[in-house]
């Protein structure tokens, strides 16, 4: 179906950070298929774990045990901090299982009409509950009635939150990115978190973050909520997760890791002994390598350069980071900068209009990582002369 604007270019392989296309010629990978190859591309331990599970057993359904599902599950559980994890496919069913725990847990606490608090700007996904919590109407438009129970705020704004929780006596759970991707790296103040999980705790309500984009070791730590040295009752992951193998997962916390019970939620294919073998490489890749301390020293580092190259240039509203998520906004709109950046061998994106969005690998080299700035700097320069 006709629902990508593809653009005219298909790779064959790669190896790390770059790619090839069908003709032989290089790219840089700055976006790994929108934070998803965090490890680069055909990483020799996820290649490989892939390669020995698929010898052994590909699929057997979620009615037995999956002996790699629960070493996945251990995994998890000892990185963040939390006590269970529902595997699913993707970030936006992992979002819908978050929902369903919210909706669970305020009707288990009698009250009718649970409502969850999202944010303005955010992007959740594509089904229809998780359209209906994103914060974009671009998106929405045409999918309507779309699905109730949901209360939106702006971004990085506690007060509005505040005045939710003193008007509204339904609200049993807020939805959060720790930043905003789509919406073009916002990142929130500092504490913003930390005061979020203090109005849930006063209310009874769930922290539930969506670390889908931001989660893996990409904001300089395992998980973006780790900066405020909070734990989140729910958190969603996918993305990075598989390194390109499909997988979503729901990981829970207390009350939040008991509400879902047998014949409340399920999946098929979600947490297949592959996807769980793949994502297992991965985990023990970035805790053997330091992938988190590498993504803080390398984002770092690439801001330090863009600003340096950028920094007599009026048209560059801001360049922020955290980690390797890393945005240079400008003062008008510049989507034509990514064609540009293909001809040019540079994988980028652009988000929110005017916010090129960089989302590079953890691997990088420091060379790699201050040549690609160097020339997407003259990039930017050149388009805007």
């Amino acid at each position: 179906m006709n629902t990508y604007g593809r653009m005219d270019v298909a790779f064959s392989h790669g190896k790390g950070c770059l790619l090839w296309d069908e003709q032989g010629k290089e790219y840089f990978d700055a976006l790994c298929g929108i934070a998803v190859t965090g490890l680069g591309h055909a990483h020799p331990a996820v290649s490989k774990a892939i390669c020995r599970q698929s010898e052994k057993l590909l699929h057997t359904s979620n009615l037995y045990q999956i002996k790699a599902q629960q070493k996945l599950a251990d995994k998890l559980v000892a990185v963040s901090g939390m006590d269970k994890v529902f595997f699913a496919n993707s970030g936006a069913e992992a979002n819908e299982a978050a929902i369903k725990i919210a909706r669970l847990y305020g009707h288990n606490q009698g009250i009718d009409n649970p409502l969850v608090v999202v944010m303005e700007n955010s992007f959740h996904g594509r089904t229809l509950a998780t359209l209906s919590a994103t914060g974009n109407r671009k998106v929405q438009a045409g999918f309507e009635p779309l699905v109730s129970g949901f209360v939106r705020v702006p971004f990085n704004d506690l007060e509005a939150v505040e005045a939710v929780a003193n008007n509204n006596a339904n609200v049993v759970a807020v939805l959060v990115e720790p930043i905003q991707g789509e919406g073009g790296i916002r990142i929130p103040d500092a504490g913003y978190l930390k005061h979020l999980r203090q109005i849930c705790d006063q209310n009874q309500w769930l922290l539930m973050l969506d670390e889908v984009q931001t989660g893996m070791g990409r904001t300089g730590k395992w998980f973006a909520f780790m900066h405020e040295s909070i734990v989140p009752d729910v958190m969603t992951l996918a993305k990075s997760l598989g390194n390109g193998v499909p997988i979503g997962a729901c990981v829970a916390k207390g009350i939040a890791a008991e509400t879902l019970v047998p014949g409340s939620h399920g999946s098929t294919f979600g947490g297949n002994p592959l996807a769980c073998s793949a994502a297992s490489a991965v985990i023990e890749t970035i805790e053997t390598e330091k992938l988190s301390e590498r993504a803080a020293y390398l984002g770092d580092l690439m801001a330090k350069e863009l600003k340096a190259k950028l920094k007599d240039i009026e048209a560059i509203a801001s360049i922020r980071h955290q980690g390797l998520m890393i945005a240079v906004e400008l003062e008008q709109p510049c989507s034509e900068l990514v064609g540009l950046a293909l001809q040019q061998g540079m994988l980028i994106n652009v988000t929110a209009d005017s916010v090129v969005r960089l989302l590079p690998a953890l691997i990088m080299t420091d060379e790699q990582a201050v040549e690609f700035c160097h020339k997407l700097a003259d990039l930017i320069k050149g388009w805007l002369k």
